[in-house]
């Protein structure tokens, strides 16, 4: 199995996507942009040339015999039904070419893919990690008018049409602010690559075991909800046709509740047995099974499942992978549901684990706190159980 890191890596016009690019390869990375590679599948005598001429008409070529790019431009997006015609030729010749690219990189290899479209075409789930380089619409106006000599009405309409702000943030693993001076940007993807796309792209290989975390809890965190949704994402393609359901559990989906900075995610099978068999793919994404034997512990009940954590440094994950021939997860989902709905007992589940948090803080191991925990969860059971029935819930 190819274990190489995939880094996608996307941005507005002007923002400065080839400056970060530039400086990932020095450090290593193996840089495949699709822009350079739907250029190079309609060159003078390839089979997407061809395939396009006979398509849109000879009036798409130059005097040069080369794609008339403009000529190609008010044929093929004048309606739906011709731009679809002309994604249906290059995109699967695209899409050959990158495969081919990803092929040659060695199994210890950082890609980075530089895919201007990433987010308008849902492609951020397929990667272990998502970059996004933007600076303000000032900035990339100035850049596009400067540097490239467009119009600013040009400028505007073409960072119009792409993805939004928010788009790209609901996608982005890492941010990175490219409008001040050039070695800003740069010192700071010098420490991307040092301390999490190395490390990441080792953890995931060498299916390194995660470092201890002490019990140590933060004030509940606004983005939690977005970031669980990206790695959630990414758990529903890679789990597409065997999985019942991906959910975001466990107190980071409280709000207003105390956690540890990991995010608890539930993939929901019908039996272990399908579990295990995307295990490997699952840990080839980024979602390393941990080795031994793993239970959940309920009412003097024990019941197995599979667990998975996240490899990457910059963003600690438990994947716990449960079959519904257990009640453990539904519980997992009661339980949140109920705190959710019930603040004074997520304050008091607050309480209890910002006390147990302080006794066992010197212990990376945190079986004693999520043990003593649990007693009190156990307990909790019983009246989440009572106020489902009261108000109706159901998983």
């Amino acid at each position: 199995m190819r274990t190489m890191l995939r880094v996608g890596l996307s941005g507005g016009i002007g923002a400065g996507k080839s400056t970060v690019a530039a400086r990932l390869v020095e450090h290593g990375a193996v840089h495949i942009d699709a822009d350079a590679i739907a250029r190079e599948v309609v060159e003078p005598g390839t089979e997407g040339l061809a395939k396009v001429v006979e398509a849109f008409g000879a009036d798409v070529l130059g005097d040069d015999g080369g794609l008339n790019r403009p000529a190609l431009a008010a044929k093929a997006f004048a309606d739906e039904d011709s731009r679809r015609r002309l994604n249906g030729i290059l995109h699967p010749l695209i899409g050959a070419r990158t495969a081919e690219r990803m092929a040659r990189v060695p199994a210890d290899g950082i890609v980075l893919h530089d895919v201007p479209l990433l987010v308008e075409g849902g492609y951020a789930p397929s990667y272990h990690l998502v970059l996004i380089v933007d600076a303000p619409v000032e900035t990339r106006v100035r850049r596009l008018t400067e540097l490239r000599g467009m119009s600013e009405e040009d400028a505007r309409a073409r960072i119009k049409a792409q993805a939004s702000d928010e788009q790209r943030r609901a996608v982005a693993d890492v941010w990175l602010d490219n409008s001040g001076p050039a070695g800003t940007v740069l010192s700071e993807v010098d420490r991307l690559w040092r301390e999490r796309l190395v490390p990441f792209e080792e953890n995931v290989r060498l299916r390194r075991p995660r470092p201890p975390m002490p019990p140590e809890l933060v004030p509940y965190d606004e983005t939690w909800p977005a970031q669980a949704a990206r790695a959630l994402a990414r758990l529903r393609l890679l789990t597409a046709g065997r999985a019942l359901r991906v959910d975001h559990i466990g107190s980071t989906s409280v709000p207003g509740l105390p956690a540890k900075d990991v995010l608890d995610l539930q993939v929901t099978v019908s039996t272990l047995a399908q579990a295990d068999e995307f295990a490997d793919t699952l840990s080839d994404a980024g979602f390393v099974r941990a080795e031994g034997e793993w239970w959940d512990d309920g009412g003097g009940e024990r019941w197995a499942k599979r667990f998975h954590y996240g490899a990457d440094p910059g963003r600690p994950v438990n994947v716990h992978v449960r079959s519904t021939a257990t009640p453990a997860w539904r519980l997992a989902l009661l339980f949140a549901a109920w705190l959710r709905a019930n603040p004074p007992e997520r304050d008091a589940y607050a309480t209890v684990k910002a006390k147990l948090a302080e006794t066992h803080a010197t212990d990376p191991s945190v079986e004693a706190y999520t043990e003593e925990k649990q007693h009190w969860v156990n307990a909790a059971f019983q009246r989440a159980e009572q106020w489902a029935e009261r108000t109706g819930w159901s998983a």
